[in-house]
């Protein structure tokens, strides 16, 4: 049986990256103006054994909610989801799901919030291996200073999905 990984473009309101999906649910968000070989690269390390496939269609779902977050009518999304990672990456994950639209969390807090208040920087490369960007707000992981800090889409990425997020969240 063939497996594939359906993957199309999301381009709204000035942003434009590429997605894909499995089955199973949204499975990599890109960073924005990149090429489609960064889909290609993760694609090819993450799922080696499924066939990458261009289908809109498929992906469409997945494009109408991230197009929504991206107009500012949706604040959450209800999207299925197949995120693949380590255990840890996977706590790390859940834990950023909780992070309320339009507010922000150091790793600190969200080392603390999992129970490992030591492991801050863990939890900093597990954040940047989150390979679904906006729909596992990543994004709203900021440095304990209060500025921003690493993030795959590039800090200007990120400072604009905050400033989305604080314009709605008024």
């Amino acid at each position: 049986m063939e497996r594939n990984v359906y993957w199309t473009r999301v381009a709204c309101e000035g942003w434009n990256f590429p997605i894909a999906a499995t089955d199973e649910g949204l499975c990599y968000v890109g960073s924005t103006g990149t090429s489609d070989e960064e889909l290609t690269e993760w694609a090819g390390k993450r799922l080696p054994d499924r066939l990458l496939t261009e289908d809109d269609g498929r992906c469409q779902p997945y494009v109408r909610q991230l197009a929504e977050y991206l107009q500012g009518s949706r604040t959450s999304f209800t999207i299925p989801m197949d995120a693949r990672g380590t255990p840890f990456q996977l706590e790390v994950w859940e834990a950023l799901s909780r992070i309320p639209y339009g507010r922000t969390r150091s790793y600190a807090d969200i080392a603390t919030e999992i129970g490992k208040p030591r492991s801050a920087r863990a939890v900093g490369a597990a954040i940047g291996a989150n390979p679904i960007l906006i729909a596992i707000p990543c994004h709203r992981v900021i440095a304990k200073n209060g500025s921003l800090a690493g993030y795959r889409g590039g800090l200007e990425m990120k400072a604009k999905l905050l400033q989305l997020e604080a314009r709605i969240a008024r």
